[in-house]
């Protein structure tokens, strides 16, 4: 559709349909259904050319900093919490955008995606042909470089930027994520989604792909059932609701993207902020064990909306990897010295107390019994 009357259009440094990049099609034969496990170092076709094309971006200078490998450690305590000390990110990253509401419009007033430079592109990614016609994911997703990357490999998935979409997850875009995971062989790589008031530093639609070669017990924790559709985390670093699909169809990934997003509109419309977190993972009982299994599973935490500036001293920047488990830390003393204690209890501080959750979580199951 046509993009919305803004009154004010981007500043486009150079239009987006100017920007080259190569084309990526694949195909839903190409998602990698088994034998995808700790260690691994196999890579798919997806894998290598997103790779590939990210090292290239970082030997032309295209980051804000030359990503090291950074110190990493296992918090000691049941949860395995990964930490790691990334202080460039905390100062050289860009400077989140000041937002008022978890609905807030587009506005090309402030840093949007039709403004990075052409190279940080890396592919133009697109679904072959296919007889589910509707139900395809966005016509074309862009993949971008993250310029001021977690991990190698971090990336930003965009749908049709010149589109002005707010940072309000959709359906077809969460469709999309879902594939990239499955056309990954690496256990590690996952998407997520942080809402406006949940960390998003950008009011521009857009999810991150990135790649922690590390597993977490999110991928494999046990779940309470509330409907079929619907499951609650409770064992895990932040209680989380849960869906999750063992199968790799359209239909079924198409069905797990509207059950999320239905959800997440929910919370909206509640004034509720929220983080979205997509790995490969074990069935909601647990039976399958550790592992990242072959299904995947789609962590969704409800939260209080955030709108100020983080502090300097706060322990961490909570969204949607913190939650997942994976904390990376701005500061020397905070990466040798923080504990399992205080990493959880900065992680849950924004989340909903137990009982609410759970009458939220009730109420979410019935929405979707609709």
């Amino acid at each position: 559709g046509a993009p919305p009357n803004l009154g004010l259009q981007p500043q486009y440094l150079v239009p987006p349909h100017t920007w080259y990049s190569p084309s990526f099609v694949y195909h839903e034969d190409e998602f990698i259904l088994d034998g995808v496990a700790w260690p691994s170092t196999a890579l798919s076709r997806f894998d290598r050319a997103l790779l590939e094309a990210w090292q290239e971006r970082e030997e032309r200078g295209l980051f804000r900093y030359r990503l090291r490998e950074p110190p990493t450690r296992v918090l000691p305590g049941p949860m395995r919490l990964l930490a790691q000390l990334n202080v460039q990110r905390a100062t050289l990253r860009r400077r989140p955008q000041e937002v008022r509401s978890v609905t807030e419009p587009f506005s090309a007033r402030h840093f949007n995606f039709t403004q990075i430079q052409p190279g940080e592109l890396l592919l133009r990614l697109r679904r072959g042909t296919s007889t589910h016609g509707d139900r395809a994911a966005p016509a074309e997703l862009l993949v971008a470089i993250n310029v001021s990357p977690l991990l190698r490999g971090h990336v930003l998935l965009l749908p049709e930027p010149g589109l002005f979409l707010p940072q309000r997850l959709t359906p077809e875009l969460l469709l999309a994520g879902l594939q990239l995971v499955l056309l990954s062989a690496r256990p590690g790589f996952r998407v997520g989604f942080n809402s406006l008031g949940a960390s998003a530093s950008v009011n521009h639609l857009h999810l991150h792909g990135l790649d922690l070669p590390h597993p977490l017990l999110v991928e494999s924790a046990p779940a309470e059932p509330l409907r079929d559709r619907l499951h609650v985390l409770w064992r895990v670093p932040a209680p989380a609701l849960l869906f999750y699909t063992p199968g790799a169809g359209l239909d079924a990934l198409d069905a797990l993207a509207r059950d999320a997003c239905r959800v997440s509109e929910r919370l909206l419309a509640l004034g509720l902020a929220y983080n979205v977190f997509v790995t490969r993972g074990a069935p909601p009982d647990g039976s399958a064990g550790p592992g990242p299994g072959s299904g995947l599973r789609l962590l969704l935490w409800p939260r209080r909306p955030n709108f100020e500036p983080e502090a300097d001293d706060a322990v961490l920047a909570v969204a949607l990897c913190e939650l997942a488990g994976f904390l990376p830390l701005r500061s020397a003393a905070a990466f040798e010295r923080l504990s399992e204690a205080e990493a959880l209890r900065a992680i849950r501080q924004p989340l909903l107390p137990e009982p609410e959750m759970r009458r939220l979580a009730a109420d979410l199951a019935r929405l979707l019994e609709d």
